[in-house]
């Protein structure tokens, strides 16, 4: 197989993945209407996969899934890439190690980006996952890489997988697209949980020393393998 061919296999792989993980998010109640989006980096080129932008998620196809460069350019598609774009190439041109990006508006993970304020880290699940509390990343307009350099910011001081966009939203990352959108159903779990306590009384924290413990364990000992967790 030509290295020609190979990438065009890859993409077409990761078309059907793309616009399948789509479905995942109106599923566990994410978006609303055509809002959020689900990316993938291209392994070996500066590419990824997203939705085209203003598509209803009921009319996503593998083939109406776009292609761009890491400067949000259309390369593959016949259709404007989602708006988010710039802010997913600006991830993916930054940090090497992230394979898939996902930006959401679910409700209580918004509710928390709207407050400008952190998750705290009180429970077990949150250590294991995040490794801490879910930040929250500047305010900043769509259009731009500006969206983009707020999450780069955020999530290289921190071992959180999610970051919450002040007055927008959570964006979350992981090594693919699958484990960046298990990341945005799992934010949205632990900032509706850590909500709800709230309005009984005060979380109580979790020490950093088993913070770091739980974390250490879920990430390298917990499962059948590192890549199969939960």
């Amino acid at each position: 197989m030509s290295l020609t061919a190979e990438v065009d296999a890859t993409i077409r792989r990761l078309r059907v993945e793309v616009a399948a993980l789509h479905a995942e998010l109106p599923r566990n109640e994410l978006v609303v209407w055509t809002a959020g989006n689900v990316s993938a980096r291209v392994p070996g080129r500066d590419l990824l996969v997203i939705k085209p932008s203003g598509v209803s998620y009921d009319d996503l196809t593998p083939e109406s899934m776009v292609v761009t460069d890491l400067q949000a350019n259309l390369v593959e598609g016949d259709r404007a890439p989602s708006s988010d774009t710039a802010a997913h190439a600006y991830v993916y041109a930054q940090l090497p190690e992230v394979g898939g990006v996902v930006h959401t508006h679910s409700t209580y993970a918004t509710a928390w980006a709207a407050r400008g304020e952190e998750v705290p880290c009180v429970l077990t699940m949150m250590a294991d996952e995040f490794g801490g509390p879910i930040p929250i990343g500047p305010f900043a307009l769509i259009g731009d890489d500006s969206i983009g350099r707020g999450i780069v910011e955020t999530l290289r001081s921190s071992r959180s997988k999610a970051v919450l966009m002040r007055n927008h939203g959570p964006f979350t990352v992981g090594a693919d697209a699958k484990a960046a959108v298990k990341a945005a159903v799992m934010v949205e779990e632990v900032a509706r949980t850590v909500h709800i306590s709230r309005q009984l009384g005060e979380p109580i924290p979790i020490p950093q020393a088993d913070i770091d413990r739980l974390y250490d364990r879920y990430q390298n000992v917990y499962g059948q393998s590192r890549g199969e967790k939960r």
